[in-house]
């Protein structure tokens, strides 16, 4: 019994890690100086510059920005894994999932 219960978790953990790579969050800085794109399975996967709004001569304006927008880009991306996983648990658990079980 546990053997198959234990073996649809691991599917269902494996199947959860595809989803969140495939969910992309994107965050700002900048007024749109700096725009990263991350993936819910906490991966950069594009960084954008706006040439325009960036001084050439602060390449530490550049530098704070990108760490805003990529710090930014991970917070979504882990609040995103964060409700697929919850959605995940409240489907493989009974009577509607761990908060239901904890109910007096």
């Amino acid at each position: 019994m546990f053997d198959n219960l234990f073996g649809n978790i691991q599917q269902q953990q494996a199947g959860l890690q595809q989803k969140l790579a495939g969910i992309l969050v994107e965050a700002e800085a900048g007024d749109g100086a700096v725009t990263v794109q991350a993936g819910a399975d906490m991966h950069i996967e594009n960084i954008k510059i706006e040439p325009s709004h960036i001084d050439p001569a602060d390449p530490e304006q550049l530098e704070d920005l990108l760490v805003v927008a990529v710090n930014r880009a991970l917070d979504k991306a882990r609040e995103t894994a964060a409700v697929e996983t919850q959605k995940l648990l409240k489907d493989m658990l009974p009577f509607g999932g761990i908060d239901q079980l904890l109910k007096p």
